[in-house]
């Protein structure tokens, strides 16, 4: 033990093995200093304990010692042989790791990508969810397109389209970032039905604020009501539509075995650009009659 210490940074438990290597159990070096000479360690070491496999996901392992607070986490093979030990400084590498990853996806980058990378590697990273955004623009300007007897008969719903789109899209990053929070931390996973609940009513809530704001506003700007109602109405429509988008798309991702991350960046914003635009122009077709 005094040689294989001098090879450690730190040392806070013993793993006990046997002599084919295999883990059986944890020692506090508490409990081995104050142990009697006569004593012997198969008397007094813990069987109960967490270990990992080699294979299991770095993230996986992450969450779990952060989670229950742990210091140091034995690792076996697949016929329980010990093989190494992780540690809380490891797991504070990872969860830096994943951090920037998911920050990087949530920006529309793909890939490890940082500044030292090379122009090459940098624009394959950023470009194909810039043609994701720019293909959805040009989704959005076709639904405009079908639309030009609309504006024309009724010019003032032209002035709200840039609110439609980025309330939709504001609405979709928000839901989304607080299901990959939950996905990432475990929370979400305990009261899955508990959480959605409260974000269509947190959408619910939100929807009918901004409405009613829009609304008198429009009004009381604009004096026509039906394009005050078309407009309050479709909003309000946005915000539902939008924040149920943010909240199942990163669940179905995970579901799947993909980064729920991506559900927090373009792909998102450029879906309910999309939908808040037909949202949008639908409910004005209903309510002016056209």
């Amino acid at each position: 033990m005094r040689k294989q210490a001098q090879e450690m940074e730190r040392v806070t438990s013993v793993f006990v093995v046997n002599d084919q290597d295999e883990l059986l159990g944890t020692l506090s070096l508490k409990r081995l200093l104050t142990a009697q000479n006569h004593e012997k360690i198969e008397a007094f070491y813990h069987e109960n304990f967490f270990a990992v496999n080699a294979n299991d996901k770095q993230e996986e392992v992450a969450k779990y010692i952060q989670k229950y607070d742990l210091y140091e986490v034995p690792v076996v093979d697949d016929l329980n042989r010990l093989v190494g030990t992780i540690t809380v400084d490891d797991v504070l590498d990872v969860i830096k790791e994943e951090a920037e990853k998911d920050y990087q996806l949530a920006s529309g980058i793909s890939g490890d990508i940082d500044s030292r990378d090379s122009l090459t590697d940098s624009i394959k990273a950023r470009l194909p969810w810039l043609l994701i955004g720019m293909i959805g623009g040009v989704l959005s300007s076709q639904i405009l397109k079908t639309n030009q007897d609309t504006m024309s008969l009724y010019p003032l719903l032209i002035l709200f389209i840039p609110l439609i789109g980025a309330t939709a899209g504001n609405v979709g990053v928000q839901s989304s970032a607080i299901v990959v929070q939950g996905l990432a931390n475990g929370t979400l996973n305990k009261d899955i039905w508990l959480n959605l609940i409260k974000e269509a009513s947190i959408a619910l809530v939100s929807g009918l604020f901004l409405s009613f704001v829009i609304f008198l506003y429009n009004y009381y700007a604009n004096g026509d009501m039906g394009v005050a109602l078309s407009v309050s109405m479709s909003l309000f429509l946005v915000v539902i539509v939008s924040a149920s988008i943010g909240t199942i798309i990163p669940l179905l991702l995970n579901k799947y075995g993909i980064d729920p991350a991506l559900a927090t960046g373009p792909f998102i914003t450029t879906s309910n650009d999309i939908l808040g635009v037909i949202v949008y122009f639908l409910t004005a077709k209903l309510f002016l009659g056209i």
